[in-house]
Order: C-alpha cells, then sequence, then structure tokens
C-alpha cells in the first residue's frame, strides 16, 4: 500500500459516497487511475464494503455506551454466544489487560439500557463489569 492507497482510504473514510471524478480531482490522478485502485483495494479486503452512517435525526434518543467486562476463565465462548443474541450488542471485542471483553452497546434510551447493563450481569461467567455511557462524540472518523 502506498501513499495514494492510504490517500483514497482517507478520503473514503470521510465520505464513501464522493464521485469517481471528485475524488480523482482532489487527488490529481486519472479517474481510471483512482477505479483501478478502489478496485485493488476491495480485492485485497483492505475496503471490506460500504455501509451507511446514521444521521443525527435517527440516533436521537438511542444511547451509546462502552461495558468493559471480567469474565471466568474459559467462558468466553459462551459468553459470546450469549452476547450474539442481545441486539443492542453491536461489538465485542477482547482485550489484554484488567478487562477481558470490551462491548459497544446502543438502546433506545435509559431504560432500556438499564435493562441491557442487567441482563450482561446474569450472563453465567461475567464475574464484573464496568459501563461509560457516551455522551458527546467529539472525533468520528469510522461508523
Amino acid at each position: 500500500m502506498d501513499d495514494l492507497d492510504r490517500a483514497i482510504l482517507g478520503a473514503l473514510v470521510v465520505d464513501a459516497r464522493v464521485p469517481l471524478a471528485t475524488l480523482a480531482r482532489r487527488l490529481r490522478v486519472a479517474r481510471s487511475t483512482l477505479q483501478a485502485r478502489i478496485e485493488r483495494l476491495e480485492g485485497s479486503g483492505a475496503i471490506a464494503g460500504y455501509t451507511v452512517k446514521l444521521g443525527e435525526a435517527v440516533r436521537r434518543g438511542r444511547i451509546r455506551a462502552s461495558v468493559l467486562l471480567t469474565i471466568e476463565p474459559r467462558a468466553q465462548a459462551a459468553i459470546l454466544a450469549r452476547l450474539k443474541a442481545m441486539p443492542e450488542v453491536e461489538r465485542a471485542h477482547s482485550t489484554s489487560g484488567r478487562f477481558d471483553l470490551l462491548l459497544e452497546i446502543v438502546a433506545e434510551g435509559t431504560v432500556a439500557l438499564d435493562a441491557v447493563l442487567d441482563q450482561l450481569g446474569t450472563i453465567p461467567g461475567v464475574r464484573a463489569s464496568e459501563s461509560l455511557i457516551h455522551l458527546t462524540t467529539r472525533i468520528d472518523r469510522v461508523l
């Protein structure tokens, strides 16, 4: 991956819907060059897909939280199976350090978030949790 590929990826992260002609002018390359580079990035897996980023009108009322879990050894597979069944759990990351899992949660308000947190606490193998409710997004480069 060279500087042009990184510039293409950076521009697409900001606005994946930008017309190719506009992006080619910004990057000072031919449209055909840009198209070939994007196809190569897609083929290599560097670009895994395109998605919709929800606007404020849709997100209004939703609460996002990060939840850190400490779990019992060898319980991760069973816990992940339970988490997959919870639609409020958008992502689960394994981590190093004091906590074993970091969850990204989205709920339709404080009552719903409280119910999700209670549900997490009842999963066998979960030893402890710590919740961080997202207040204001200061930087948002990724969906």
